[in-house]
Formats: structure tokens, sequence, C-alpha cells
């Protein structure tokens, strides 16, 4: 009888360090594209976008972890108040950030939305590839 795969603390943040980096990389050949299509303001706006990304993914990193270690009884486990203090924190920074950078660099909105994309095409990917290792 097979056992069902198991997914730990370890794993998590495994997967979203993984997929923090294959952002980066993606942000960098997006960047050069938009770059040389679109202009430098277009560019600084793919990354705004791929930031905001990367910190959500972090986030989401520290609440999956703070959520797995309670459901496994740890010993040392983060308070959960200073984890969702510092998910909304970083959620009115964002809006915030994504406020005066439209004001301020008058790039393309498309490009921005393409770094927000970023992150998600790099959580779909590192998904995949982890689904893909699983045997069931």
């Amino acid at each position: 009888m097979d056992s069902e795969p198991s997914f730990s603390e370890a794993d998590v943040h495994a997967v979203l360090s993984r997929t923090i980096r294959l952002l980066a990389v993606l942000t960098v050949a997006g960047m050069l594209v938009v770059g040389l299509k679109l202009g430098w303001r277009s560019s600084l706006l793919l990354l705004v976008g791929a930031a905001i990304s990367a910190t959500g993914l972090w986030e989401w990193m520290r609440l999956m972890s703070a959520i797995i270690s309670r459901m496994d009884g740890a010993v040392t486990v983060r308070p959960m108040g200073m984890v969702l203090t510092g998910f909304f924190l970083r959620l009115g920074l964002t809006v915030a950030v994504l406020y005066v950078s439209l004001r301020v660099l008058h790039g393309s909105v498309i490009a921005l939305a393409m770094g927000l994309g970023l992150g998600i095409a790099a959580l779909i990917f590192e998904v995949i590839r982890l689904a893909r290792s699983w045997t069931f």
C-alpha cells in the first residue's frame, strides 16, 4: 500500500525559495526585453511588479511555516499575530508602492502586470515540477 506524499515545513521553504530564485531570473530576462521594447520606465515597472510578487511569496512562506509548525505540534512556534501583522503591513505597503510607481514612472501598466504575473508563473512552474516528482 502506497503512502501519501508528505509536505513538511522544509518542503514549503524549499519550494518557495526555488520559486523566488526562478522569479529573479525571469525578472532580469523580462527587464531586458521590456527595456528594449518599451523603455526603461516600463522596465522599472516590471521590476516593481516582480518585487511585489517576491515579497508576497516570502510572506506566504512565513505564513505557511507558521501554520504547518502549529499543525505539527512544534515546540517553538512563531506568534501568529506577528505573522499576520507582517502580512497585512506588506499588503498596505504594496498598495502604496503600486500607487507611487504608477504616478512617478509613467511606464506601461502592462509591464507592471507582467511583473506581478511572473511570480504566479514561477510558482506554477515549481508546483508542476513538484507534482511530477511525486509518485502515487
